[in-house]
């Protein structure tokens, strides 16, 4: 049998392993941590979609902070409503940065991304670009310390482009918001049309907050052979078109959207989507590890699927996370560092962020509302290689 030790020094050996896990309990305690700035939309024309991006960047909070954090550090959220106007949002955005939640992350529309971003660098913050689509983040707007998860319009007007070779008719019209993104997407469908044989002999730009469509849907049909067209409208202008396109009978043509096949805006619109083709920037059925976990937990705690905005704004939160965990630290500027030509995993499979504009880059997906046990919803169709990305703008001087 092998001798006891004598009782004083067995209590100090106790006592020693206690000190010992306490002070590793304490070092992880005693570690700065990672403190999220959302920024979106919770009043305003963008306040569907703000309120899903908020839900899901709560979700990956929660979770990160049920399994014990991230890299042994506390994930704190601060929440504030950019009013889905440009001077809020960076109102807003300053007040959370000076304050210590600099790692920011979830405006809606490009312009007020853009308008946070260039201030980052003022403000000692990061901001991860969740939803917002404009090239311009990537491009003549981009900025080091300015990161985008989602979609851009290039890489999805690449995928369009290489789909639409397969789409019937050769007559299209433009609907598009008269702001920037609404202008950007119009305007690069166009010249994807065109590379592929088709004419666009119409665009129309209403402008945010349009309520009666009325007007622009006769103009547009009122093109001579209309075959099909594109929408990219957003928040509840979207909405009022798809109703009104379907009273007016538009949705007897080719509807594809840009940003538009989105579970809040097919939600809203009883059967007014069936049948619309577009872009998914996220679907619950994406074949991935980390995307069956997250569906599973969301489900558990939510009752349903996540939403587009719920999983892409989800996915950008765990992108800071990754950068936190490649940096060893939460300073913004080591952060943009560590995730600048960084590849990770994530709910898209392994994707890079590419050093040269700070733009993720993966596979891209087309689908279609349709009826799916009962019910419509956005549906995959087609997935589209990561490889079809278009190259970094010339425009992006970091």
């Amino acid at each position: 049998m092998k001798p006891s030790l004598p009782f004083p020094r067995r209590h100090a050996l106790a006592l020693v392993a206690a000190l010992a896990l306490g002070a590793s309990a304490a070092s992880a305690q005693d570690k700065d941590p990672i403190r999220i700035g959302a920024v979106t939309s919770l009043s305003g024309v963008f306040a569907q979609q703000g309120e899903e991006v908020m839900r899901g960047i709560e979700f990956a909070v929660e979770e990160a902070n049920k399994a014990g954090g991230v890299d042994g550090r506390k994930v704190v959220l601060q929440k504030a409503d950019d009013e889905s106007t440009p001077e809020a949002g960076r109102r807003v955005a300053e007040k959370l940065a000076r304050e210590g939640h600099n790692l920011l992350v979830g405006p809606i529309a490009s312009s007020i991304t853009m308008a946070i971003g260039q201030n980052l660098q003022r403000w000692n913050a990061l901001q991860m670009a969740v939803i917002s689509k404009s090239d311009k983040i990537t491009g003549d707007s981009c900025k080091p310390r300015m990161f985008r998860t989602a979609f851009s319009d290039a890489m999805d007007i690449a995928m369009f482009n290489a789909w639409m070779k397969d789409v019937p008719g050769k007559t299209y019209a433009v609907v598009g918001a008269d702001y920037v993104w609404g202008r950007d997407s119009g305007e690069q469908f166009t010249k994807a049309a065109k590379a592929t044989g088709k004419n666009v002999p119409l665009a129309v730009y209403p402008p945010l907050g349009t309520k009666d469509f009325a007007p622009y849907i006769a103009q547009i049909k009122a093109v001579k052979d209309l075959d099909g067209v594109w929408v990219a409208l957003v928040g509840r202008d979207l909405i009022a078109f798809a109703k009104q396109a379907k009273e007016f009978g538009l949705t007897d043509k080719r509807i594809l959207g840009h940003a538009y096949i989105m579970d809040f805006v097919v939600n809203a619109t009883g059967d007014a989507t069936e049948g619309v083709w577009g872009n998914m920037g996220y679907g619950a059925g994406i074949d991935t590890p980390l995307n069956k976990a997250f569906v599973q937990g969301f489900q558990a705690k939510h009752g349903r699927v996540p939403t587009d905005n719920e999983g892409q704004a989800y996915n950008g939160v765990r992108t800071i996370f990754e950068g936190v965990k490649l940096a060893k630290s939460v300073k913004p500027g080591d952060v943009a560092k560590a995730l600048r030509g960084a590849s990770y995993d994530t709910v898209y499979g392994k994707v890079t962020m590419r050093a040269a504009d700070n733009q993720q880059v993966m596979g891209n997906y087309i689908g279609q509302v349709k009826k799916v046990d009962g019910k419509l919803r956005p549906v995959i169709e087609r997935s589209f290689p990561a490889s079809l990305t278009p190259p970094p703008s010339a425009d992006c001087k970091m």
